[in-house]
């Protein structure tokens, strides 16, 4: 029997329905206990994502688990697509696999939310392309979150990739792990999903800022509305990294708080940006104006990498170019001029962002030592939520005071 038969096809179909049936019943949890779950890091070699054709021309998320080896769930084969086998179906799999086929056994979370509740999974043809993305199914307009790609397309079952930002987790309540799978990643959610903007000149308290050394810093960043919180949990989750996204959109609203500012940002973009920004992404805009006025820039393949950490260093480096727009768009030269002593790092002196480094380290402490301890910069660290919100903080007031 081979792997794309009919046979095979519709036994593996009967097999979910059934399972589906039974992981409804052992999973569900009222969705107001959302919020009290967490995850359980898991061994990654022991999960597969899977896109499972069903339909006449369609095809669905599946999570295999290697519970135990006493059989092999799966096997792999080929590239581009990776054509996946699932074993499982051909003996009795429990205790020994795992498989999850619906929202009630898996789930997208990110920094700690979980997005069950509007996002669901969807398997998408892009091209000759498998793409995993989490669609918002109560808000048609709302990003778009690509997960994986299976680099090719098939008939039958094919392996999806998961992007560098994501892995496979296990939910978890009171300290007991469930057998819910997430599909994580420690970066933020969308916009709309849990942000919440302190208005001007009021007050923000998280509960996980308190012992934060940046804590005094992002309450005023939060109260000036160019960074927010996390309205579920009343969270700000400092050590959550920055995406490159994330850091223009923040960037720029720090920028319309200037005196006099009379910034217009379209909300849409007239084309793609960069080839791997799509006109209708919900930052598109934002790093099409971000890029015609220099604020930020690409990679030398072109890309931007909208999704991807921004490190320390290219924090830095779109902060200069941010001062000094904002200096420019308030009549003021350009250059900026130094307002104390420039701080002496153990790890930057052959790095490429150096010299940038030392400069911003004298324009207002911009540049800081991590957690403002210690000599090291780490130039090449991905940026946190809560140094971000700092470090544009004080670009923002020193701009402000010349």
């Amino acid at each position: 029997m081979t792997l794309t038969s009919s046979s095979s096809k519709r036994l593996l179909r009967r097999s979910i329905a059934a399972i589906a049936t039974v992981v409804s019943t052992l999973n569900f949890v009222n969705p107001s206990h959302a919020a009290t779950f967490d995850q359980k890091e898991v061994e990654q070699s022991k999960f597969i994502a899977v896109a499972a054709p069903y339909g006449t021309n369609s095809h669905q998320l599946l999570i295999l688990e290697q519970i135990s080896d006493k059989q092999q769930c799966w096997s792999e084969n080929g590239s581009s697509p990776v054509i996946v086998d699932p074993l499982l179906v051909n003996f009795d799999f429990s205790g020994i696999c795992g498989r999850s086929t619906d929202s009630n056994g898996y789930s997208i979370r990110m920094a700690g939310t979980d997005l069950g509740l509007k996002y669901s999974f969807n398997i998408v043809k892009s091209g000759n392309d498998f793409v995993l993305v989490g669609k918002n199914f109560s808000d048609r307009n709302a990003p778009v979150i690509e997960i994986g790609r299976a680099n090719g397309i098939n008939n039958g079952f094919v392996k999806i990739n998961l992007d560098p930002a994501w892995r496979f987790a296990k939910r978890s309540f009171n300290g007991k792990t469930l057998g819910h799978v997430y599909l994580t990643s420690d970066q933020a959610p969308p916009p709309g999903f849990g942000d919440v903007a302190t208005p001007p000149g009021g007050t923000s308290s998280f509960r996980d800022i308190a012992t934060d050394v940046y804590a005094r810093e992002i309450e005023q960043a939060v109260s000036l509305g160019f960074v927010a919180g996390f309205k579920e949990d009343n969270t700000f989750r400092p050590q959550v990294s920055l995406t490159r996204e994330q850091l223009v959109s923040m960037v720029l609203e720090s920028l319309t708080k200037l005196p006099s500012a009379n910034l217009t940002i379209p909300t849409q973009a007239s084309s793609r940006p960069y080839p791997d920004v799509d006109a209708t992404r919900w930052s598109a805009a934002k790093i099409q104006w971000a890029r015609d006025n220099k604020i930020v820039s690409g990679y030398q393949d072109g890309s931007f990498k909208p999704t991807q950490p921004v490190t320390r260093a290219e924090l830095l480096a779109v902060l200069r170019r941010a001062a000094e727009f904002g200096k420019n768009m308030r009549g003021l030269p350009t250059e900026l001029a130094v307002k104390n002593s420039a701080k002496t790092f153990s790890d930057t002196e052959k790095h490429w962002a150096a010299s940038l480094v030392n400069q911003m380290s004298s324009y207002c402490n911009v540049a800081s030592p991590v957690n403002e301890t210690g000599s090291k910069f780490e130039p090449n660290s991905a940026t946190r939520r809560n140094y971000a919100a700092a470090a544009t903080l004080r670009m923002l007031n020193c701009v402000k005071s010349e």
